[in-house]
């Protein structure tokens, strides 16, 4: 099939041309985002493969759908940004990537864990500066302490096991209790327990209309002091606003964050000759104590090639009209 390939960067294209000479599509490769005024660029294509950040909402769809599209095979597994009920009324079918590697997004999730903790990431630039000097460098040890797992589906449950081995008392919540996490030794719980007794809180969760900013100023009212935040799920999980009077008033005491709730305009481009315009990002990025990754958490090697590879072969089966199991929406 022939597939235009959206907000691409060298490595999707690496990672892309290496796995489809197994499936032999014509791809064609845009390195900015799918938006309403670069949907035109699909004509003439059977397929449109979409990233995190791209725009699929009602006008986006509408126009692809006026170019002939009848597939849009997102390479990642979120689909927030997806109109389902549009894409649904336009008859065009969407499929992901719903799991590529859980443990590349549990491994992120200790690293900035780690970081926080141990000050990592302020040690280093000290040391460039030959500042040696370990003041305001005091963390705590993992062991013993409590983290909350919100969300326990693959990436938590990979989370989870790395959490265990640091001899972490785990609590976790999630309307659907996974086995897996039981067998684990976690214990399941309510979001407001977890905040009342969590020295960490890690989100492992879809963002849906239900949990939108289900991090806000109440759920910070009820957590103690100094609690860790990480965020490698979905930016809109966490009131950005909201966690800033939090970290002024330490009840916060360090965050860390690969996703954010606006970041389309910021992440996967090189933003550093420009003035970043985003002041809730400015002041963020301006603590100390908090830590930003621009949404790498899943890139890994491992990880890019079974996103290519589900991704590829979503495409293939899409056009033997066979079903991959990867669908979003029942025809």
């Amino acid at each position: 099939m022939k597939v235009a390939v959206f907000s691409t960067k060298k490595y999707d294209q690496k990672s892309f041309e290496l796995i489809n000479t197994n499936y032999q599509h014509e791809l064609t490769y845009f390195d900015f985002r799918l938006t309403q005024q670069t949907a035109i660029m699909a004509h003439g294509f059977d397929a449109v493969c979409a990233f995190v950040n791209d725009d699929l909402s009602q006008p986006v769809l509408q126009e692809l759908a006026n170019h002939g599209i009848q597939l849009i095979a997102m390479r990642c597994a979120g689909f927030d940004k997806v109109d389902l009920d549009a894409a649904e009324q336009l008859n065009i079918q969407i499929v992901r990537v719903p799991a590529y590697s859980p443990e590349a997004i549990a491994e992120h999730t200790l690293g900035l864990m780690l970081s926080l903790n141990r000050r990592i990431h302020r040690a280093y630039q000290r040391t460039r500066d030959a500042n040696f000097s370990l003041e305001g460098l005091t963390g705590f040890n993992f062991h013993g302490k409590t983290v909350g797992v919100i969300g326990t589906g693959k990436i938590g449950i990979a989370t989870i096991r790395i959490l265990k081995g640091f001899g972490m008392n785990i609590l976790a919540y999630d309307p659907y209790e996974n086995p897996i996490a039981i067998e684990l030794g976690v214990t399941y719980t309510t979001l407001e327990d977890i905040y009342r007794q969590a020295n960490v809180i890690t989100l492992h969760c879809p963002m849906t209309q239900e949990n939108y900013h289900m991090l806000n100023a109440d759920a910070f009212d009820q957590m103690h002091d100094g609690v860790m935040i990480i965020n490698t799920s979905r930016g809109g999980l966490l009131n950005s606003i909201d966690a800033i009077e939090a970290l002024k008033a330490s009840r916060i005491g360090s965050l860390g964050i690969d996703v954010y709730e606006n970041e389309q305009d910021l992440f996967f481009q090189d933003k550093s000759n420009d003035v970043i315009k985003d002041d809730v990002f400015r002041r963020l990025s301006s603590c100390h104590n908090v830590l930003f990754t621009g949404h790498q958490a899943f890139l890994t090697e491992e990880a890019l090639g079974n996103i290519a590879d589900t991704t590829l072969n979503n495409i293939l089966l899409f056009g033997r009209n066979i079903l991959s199991g990867n669908e979003l929406i029942n025809k």
